[in-house]
């Protein structure tokens, strides 16, 4: 096992991690930059509310979300070149798809992008976990089951929010 070190990601803690291991430190300068670009690359003056680009690209309609999550992508795919357990590549995901989804609700979503940070995350976790092969625990699947239960929650309200919006618009036009 390696030398231990706290890890911040923004001014906040993020846990504990290993040092990181020799062929994924030439990995992290890049995992950080799509990170910190994404998620907290501006501040809002006067106040230490940091965003990047992920909220402001996902204002635009119907493909904003789906560009940001292409990007946050590649956070995944190079941390998997990099040996991160499945699980926690499952949890990256999970980030991705728990941001990309709500993003899609206007409003509300980019507001929940501003707090989320999934890519900010998903940077942690490969700090914590690059070059690690380990055994998944009892916590990693509890946290992945809680994430696809939100999502698949998430995803049944929009659905039922977008069936009754059209129901409504029908009976108007129709009705």
């Amino acid at each position: 096992m390696g030398e231990v070190r706290k890890v911040r990601i923004d001014g906040q803690d993020a846990g504990y991690a290993e040092a990181i291991p020799p062929g994924a430190r030439d990995q992290e300068p890049l995992i950080r930059l799509i990170a910190v670009i994404m998620d907290s690359v501006f501040r809002i003056p006067g106040t230490n509310i940091r965003f990047g680009m992920d909220p402001l690209v996902g204002l635009l309609p119907g493909v904003g979300d789906g560009l940001g999550a292409l990007v946050s992508v590649s956070i995944i795919a190079l941390s998997a070149r990099y040996g991160l357990p499945r699980i926690v590549l499952m949890r990256m995901a999970l980030n991705v798809v728990l941001n990309t989804l709500i993003g899609a609700i206007p409003g509300v979503g980019d507001a929940f992008s501003l707090w989320f940070k999934s890519n900010a995350l998903n940077h942690a976790l490969f700090l914590r976990h690059a070059g690690r092969r380990r055994v998944s625990t009892a916590g990693d699947w509890v946290f992945v089951g809680l994430l696809i239960g939100a999502v698949l929650l998430v995803v049944g309200l929009v659905l039922a929010g977008v069936f009754l919006a059209m129901r409504a618009v029908w009976g108007m036009l129709f009705g």
